[in-house]
């Protein structure tokens, strides 16, 4: 005991010391271990274990997938446009499908415009006169303002070639479309 009435612990001095030494060393090993024994598993994928409970790593059924991916990278206005394309028939009408395809669609905030294209100038103009009801429809299924536009274009005319029973300057059948 020290003259105030406290006890002192002994200083460690030479084996002790080592201990200590070699205590300190020990654990810092084993802390380097467990550290380099928990990267090799996460590389082989061992770390990350699923449990009894569902989460982001379990698989997902085929349509969750895709649409958490749709989601995921915004497409949502493209595959509804694309659905579209795939229902225009019933959309538009068996009789106005057979003749009018859609083309394309331009996602562009200033364009949004759906191309569709007809078979003759006929539907083409037929279709130019309807498009404002169709838009309507169009905007009912897909949100609105997700198509402001219907270009419609007409029938594309044959190869225009030259050969020698064509009259020079003559566009030839080209003229009679459009």
């Amino acid at each position: 005991m020290s003259e105030d009435g406290t006890s002192k612990a002994p200083e460690p001095s030479g084996v002790d010391l080592a201990r200590v030494a070699l205590r300190a060393a020990k654990e810092q090993a084993r802390a380097r271990g467990a550290a380099a024994q928990e990267k090799r598993q996460a590389r082989r994928g061992g770390g990350l274990r699923s449990g009894a409970r569902a989460d982001g790593r379990d698989p997902l059924p085929l349509g969750a997938a895709i649409n958490r991916l749709i989601t995921e990278r915004g497409w949502e206005t493209p595959a509804a446009v694309g659905g579209v394309m795939g229902r225009w028939p019933q959309i538009v009408g068996e009789d106005l499908a057979k003749h009018c395809v859609p083309l394309r669609y331009d996602e562009a905030p200033d364009e949004r415009v759906l191309t569709v294209q007809c078979d003759s100038t006929a539907w083409a103009t037929q279709l130019r006169l309807l498009a404002p009801r169709l838009v309507a429809r169009l905007n009912e299924d897909l949100g609105q303002g997700t198509v402001r536009l219907i270009k419609v274009l007409g029938p594309g005319g044959p190869a225009r070639r030259f050969g020698p029973l064509r009259a020079p300057g003559s566009t030839g059948p080209g003229d009679t479309y459009g």
